[in-house]
């Protein structure tokens, strides 16, 4: 496995675990931090791996951008920051494999941007998250993109706005996150979310993860267009033909993938 500076990736059995590992600030999103999670999602991507949790060393999740970073850069740079920090949230979203956000401590603008682009999070009672530009001098513009697609329109305008922190409880309620749980519980609460989100034909899921986004925010009429399709195909696939053959003939299925 690659050597990173910022990060550590760690192979456990189908399930390849990435660790923001910048404690020290409060793993912010320098440009480095940035494309270092890319490459190790890119060769998730690519690897025989189900699933990928994302998760934290140190007190926080992650402080966002890293101002230092991003205060020397002129217009062209930091415009290239953010084209990197989009470009990982949608490989997020578009590798094969089920993603879930581990998250403690806080999670404010592009930290809550990469719980928000995640498949799934579970998070702990201790966290809390923001879109904290609304009080400062950078709105957060890039961060609330995924988040709109999360919470609807009225409660991201509130986070926007206000740039108050959220507890975990309010963030379940408005849908950021899956599951609250004890600090104590996190691991295994993600464990097994992660085990039920991949169980079945790994090829299925991964084409059904991939055409939700593709056809999520489009127009009712395009959507369909797109998920029908993408369905008469996948009705060829080899996991969905043993689906169906165990469901008639009453047995567990056999997965060929």
């Amino acid at each position: 496995m690659t050597d990173y500076e910022h990060i550590l990736v760690k192979t456990d059995g189908e399930t390849i675990r990435i660790t923001m590992n910048r404690a020290a600030r409060r793993n912010s999103l320098s440009g480095e931090h940035l494309a270092e999670l890319l490459s190790a999602f890119q060769a998730a991507a690519s690897s025989e791996a189900t699933g990928i949790v994302l998760a934290a060393d140190g007190p926080v999740f992650s402080a966002g951008h890293d101002f230092g970073d991003v205060a020397s850069r002129d217009l062209m740079g930091v415009r290239s920051l953010l084209k990197l920090c989009t470009e990982l949230m949608q490989t997020i979203q578009s590798v094969p494999q089920v993603v879930i956000a581990r998250v403690h401590g806080l999670a404010t603008a592009a930290g809550c941007q990469l719980v928000a682009s995640c498949d799934l999070a579970v998070a702990a009672s201790s966290a809390g998250f923001a879109l904290p530009g609304g009080k400062g001098g950078w709105f957060c513009h890039t961060p609330a993109v995924p988040v709109a697609r999360s919470i609807g329109r009225k409660r991201l305008m509130e986070l926007v706005l206000t740039g108050d922190t959220i507890p975990a409880p309010v963030a379940l309620e408005w849908g950021l996150v899956n599951q609250v749980v004890p600090d104590s519980e996190l691991d295994s609460a993600v464990d097994a979310l992660l085990a039920r989100a991949t169980r079945g034909s790994r090829a299925s899921k991964a084409l059904g993860k991939q055409t939700i986004y593709a056809q999520l925010d489009r127009p009712e009429a395009d959507a369909y267009a797109i998920a029908l399709e993408v369905m008469a195909s996948a009705s060829q696939l080899p996991g969905a033909r043993e689906g169906m053959a165990a469901f008639l003939e009453k047995r567990k299925p056999v997965w060929p993938d």
